[in-house]
């Protein structure tokens, strides 16, 4: 909707995430640095937090795509309420290996079978798991027995673990000593600071095909910054809220009381204040809901870019279909 009318490419702010927007901010390029020294070093496991959009995810992904695929085979696993026995049926079908209706051992065997195989063809398996924060200690020291399978100098697999700061409480409890000891590298991925966060939004415009329009001044940034903290998926949210109402109302320019109406918006539909009564488990439930919202939200997102594609296609080729006619017209009447 809005994309036409700014003359975008493509949705500047879309949910899902992008490896074709990653920013490099100090922080993503610290922790960028840390997962390519970890690809170099080729061994144990590379841990990174941050908190909930902090672009844990699109970091991945724009790993993924300097992933030198001759040399590496990666595969990730974002789905982690599981229990141990089908975290590995996970891991097997991340890697394309059969899954169903296979018992643990032959499970275990097939993988090692498979890392073996990725060695003497010269490859090495690489892992990534999203969401870390859910898995169980059992999960967790499951993953670690992976990395026990080795030819007589190396291992056969590389696990990247990305998860939110709780996993840190995990990772430092003590029966995860084993577990610590084959971390090669650890790093805490925080939020941008506020000229980060301005120059993250103009980048994503720029990516996109802005143009300068529309325009921001210095209040508008301060505005955002004040509501989503440095934190890239808050930012993506409030922005892409705010060219859709510049849409609807005409607007080219936007300062602070855009902003300020927009969050007002945003606070009102999905920020009703908890309960002082609500329960540890009711809090649990409403976690749970918001974290179904957001999914929704990013469908919604899909959806609805792939409807205003939709929507210009027509646009397109109705204006075709006029220019067409009023040529017919024109050659009509010059006869």
């Amino acid at each position: 909707m809005y994309r036409s009318f700014y003359g975008f490419r493509v949705k500047p702010f879309q949910l899902k995430p992008d490896p074709n927007f990653f920013f490099g901010s100090k922080g993503h390029n610290r922790a960028m640095a840390y997962l390519e020294y970890g690809l170099a070093q080729g061994e144990g496991f590379i841990v990174i937090t941050g908190d909930v959009g902090a672009g844990k995810t699109t970091l991945v992904r724009n790993l993924f795509r300097k992933l030198e695929s001759d040399k590496i085979l990666a595969a990730q696993i974002v789905n982690t309420h599981l229990d141990s026995d089908d975290t590995l049926r996970l891991v097997a079908a991340a890697f394309g290996l059969q899954y169903e209706n296979v018992g643990k051992a032959a499970l275990l065997i097939g993988l090692e079978q498979f890392f073996r195989k990725c060695d003497q063809e010269g490859k090495r398996a690489l892992l990534v798991v999203d969401e870390a924060q859910n898995l169980s200690p059992r999960t967790v020291e499951e993953l670690r027995m992976l990395s026990n399978f080795q030819t007589e100098d190396k291992p056969l697999l590389q696990t990247f673990l990305l998860g939110q700061p709780e996993f840190r409480k995990t990772l430092l409890s003590g029966d995860m000593q084993q577990l610590r000891q084959r971390v090669t590298a650890t790093y805490h991925l925080g939020p941008m600071d506020l000229p980060e966060t301005r120059s993250y939004i103009e980048h994503r415009l720029t990516t996109a095909g802005w143009q300068g329009d529309p325009s921001f001044d210095e209040a508008a940034f301060e505005a955002i910054y004040a509501y989503a903290d440095g934190i890239p998926r808050r930012i993506n949210a409030v922005c892409d809220r705010l060219l859709l109402m510049g849409c609807l109302e005409q607007l080219h320019h936007f300062g602070g009381a855009e902003v300020s109406e927009v969050v007002s918006d945003i606070q009102q539909e999905f920020e009703a204040p908890i309960s002082a009564n609500l329960s540890s488990e009711d809090f649990i439930t409403s976690e749970q809901g918001a974290a179904e919202s957001l999914r929704q939200l990013q469908n919604m997102d899909e959806r609805l870019a792939m409807l205003e594609d939709s929507v210009v296609s027509t646009l397109e080729l109705v204006k075709q279909v006029v220019s067409l006619a009023s040529a017919k017209r024109s050659a009509k009447d010059e006869s």
